[in-house]
């Protein structure tokens, strides 16, 4: 009988799945180690910014772009590299990535950017590329160390904390705003629609704010309020310190002239300066506004593609919302000459960019009464004007203005609704043949105002606002006036501006209103006082609260109406004024930023 021998096989030959056995896939597996190691290895290798730069048409180009930046060296010394940017973490879209460099692979053998002069040719394709793959992951490669969930508005600026918050509820994403921040910018080489489409919100990119973010806002803005009310009570004590100096001087002059005439009355004593606008101002509440310089920046460039609250003005959102806190900041910039917008192609030297105005508001049952107080500047010689003075009868003019919400961007802006592109001495301002020869010449009164020209008119009584200026349009709407009928419903409607304007050369007041054009007429008969003491400007304005003429805004209790001011200091005219951001005024409202309290 045969003997059968059973042989039981030894472990590596034991059979796994699909037949292989155990030794093979130990095999498999050690080569696919050496295999992936090395892959890796490569693949980090070309994960570099060494390796980014090593050919000359990225180190003579964008890396010399990107070294002065804050993305190269900063404070934290945190550097992001080439790789953090443009190439994703996850493997798959990794791959993905080095997959689709092999344009750029190929960019290099055929010296399609081998030169500054050709990459510039193709930078403007290069970058859409680019921005059109991080709005698409939702700049998935920023978020790698800017997430906005941990975001702190804290260590933020409040314009930052107010478009973050905006990113938050629309749906933006960081490359909407932060385009051209590690290399030259060539964003306005977009065109109005397709900018439009690249940065506008993605629902989907829409994201709860995190109670984080909400705390930090509410404790950073208590912050900045604690420091205002302390910074405010400093300066009331000053000013009463100043004024209770100037007030007992003068007294002792008269007491002394008395004395040495023996006739001096307690009246006289008690009544240190003679006003006829009599006003406990001890009653009134006071808040100080920063005026700043604005160049040829109007409602225009604030609709611009040039600014970039452009989305949150339009939105709704207020000016001092975004810039409340760098008032002094953008008119130094621009009134210098050096603000990234080019706002101020004629730069007068020694001109201030911003200063302070406190205003103390009251009122009693017939009249509001506005008492506008700052410090008076060096004069700034104006170099492209004989004798430096633009205005030389006229060493200071202010002017207000107040409106209802029925007015157009009034409710954000204040008066820069008026403020247009086209208008005297501003960047569009057709010339005089031009006006004298146009159909308008017998409708708008061109030879009025600060000199020949357009002066300030509203949206509504234009059938369009050119902004975008294509193919060499002129910005603005001047010749593009309404039928007459259509302007009066306007009249009817409240759609005007009320002006009060004040030259402290000739003392002549002014009371008018905007709508078509700026057109001043007697109106309700403002009074104003002025006085320059100590290098202080005083001016007291006296307004009556009603009025059934055309023109005038009638100031009611338990309503808010948009308030705005400008000051032409230094002989200074047209647009070389100082302005101020648009401010709620209202009686007996503490919500108010300019509050008229009761006497």
């Amino acid at each position: 009988m045969a003997n059968n021998i059973f042989f039981k096989p030894s472990f590596w030959s034991r059979r796994l799945i699909w037949g292989t056995t155990v030794s093979g896939a130990v095999i498999f597996f050690v080569v696919g180690i050496v295999f992936w190691g090395g892959f890796n290895t490569a693949m980090e290798a070309t994960n570099t910014t060494e390796f980014c730069i090593g050919c000359h048409e990225m180190k003579d180009n964008v890396y010399k772009e990107y070294a002065p930046t804050i993305h190269y060296t900063n404070r934290t010394g945190v550097r992001a590299g080439c790789p953090d940017c443009h190439v994703p973490k996850p493997w798959i879209h990794k791959m993905v990535r080095k997959i689709q460099a092999s344009r750029e692979v190929f960019f290099w053998l055929t010296g399609k950017i081998d030169t500054p002069e050709k990459f510039n040719e193709h930078r403007f394709e290069l970058a859409q590329s680019v921005w059109h793959a991080m709005k698409s992951t939702d700049s998935r490669e920023c978020r790698n160390c800017h997430n906005f969930e941990s975001m702190n508005p804290e260590f933020q600026k409040p314009r930052a904390r107010k478009q973050h918050m905006n990113a938050f509820e629309t749906g933006q994403t960081c490359i909407d705003c932060h385009k051209g921040i590690a290399h030259t910018d060539v964003r306005d080489k977009l065109s109005e629609e397709e900018l439009e489409r690249i940065e506008a919100p993605n629902p989907a990119y829409i994201r709860e704010v995190p109670q984080a973010y909400i705390d930090g806002l509410a404790r950073v803005e208590a912050k900045e309020a604690a420091e205002k009310a302390a910074l405010k009570a400093e300066k009331m004590a000053e000013k009463a310190k100043n004024e209770q100096k100037i007030s007992d001087a003068v007294a002792q002059a008269l007491a002394n002239a008395g004395a040495a005439k023996g006739k001096v009355t307690a009246k006289a004593k008690s009544a240190p300066t003679a006003s006829n606008i009599n006003v406990d101002w001890g009653k009134s509440k006071s808040i100080d506004i920063g005026v700043f310089y604005p160049g040829t920046a109007s409602i225009e460039w604030i609709l611009g593609r040039k600014h970039g609250g452009k989305r949150a003005f339009t939105k709704g959102d207020r000016c001092i919302e975004c810039h409340g806190e760098e008032i002094a900041d953008i008119g130094n910039n621009i009134v210098s000459g050096e603000s990234e917008k080019d706002l101020e192609p004629n730069v007068i030297p020694g001109k201030r960019g911003s200063f302070d105005v406190t205003i103390d508001a009251t009122h009693d049952s017939e009249n509001l009464y506005l008492r506008f107080s700052w410090p008076e500047g060096e004069h700034a010689a104006v170099p492209f004007v004989d004798g430096g003075k633009m205005d030389p009868e006229n060493p200071m003019k202010l002017a207000f203005m107040l409106a209802t919400d029925d007015v157009e961007y009034a409710d954000r802006a204040g008066c820069w609704g008026t403020c247009h592109a086209d208008a005297n001495s501003m960047p569009f301002g057709p010339d005089a043949d031009t006006l004298k020869g146009s159909d308008l010449a017998k409708r708008l009164k061109f030879d009025t105002g600060s000199g020949t020209g357009v002066t300030k008119y509203l949206k509504e009584t234009r059938t369009k606002l050119e902004l975008k200026g294509r193919g060499g349009k002129a910005l603005g709407g001047w010749d593009k006036l309404k039928d007459q009928s259509e302007i009066d419903a306007a009249q009817k409607s409240n759609l005007f501006m009320d002006v009060v304007r004040y030259k402290s050369g000739t003392k002549e007041v002014e009371d008018g209103q905007i709508l078509a054009e700026r057109d001043m007429h007697k109106g309700m008969g403002a009074v104003v006082e002025a006085s320059l003491k100590n290098g202080t400007w005083s001016v007291i304005v006296k307004r009556k609260l009603k009025s059934d003429k055309a023109g005038d805004v009638s100031i009611e209790a338990g309503k808010v109406y948009n308030f705005g001011f400008a000051i032409h200091d230094d002989y200074s005219s047209a647009r070389y004024h100082h302005v101020s951001f648009g401010y709620k005024l209202a009686l007996d409202n503490a919500d108010a930023e300019v509050n008229a309290t009761k006497q």
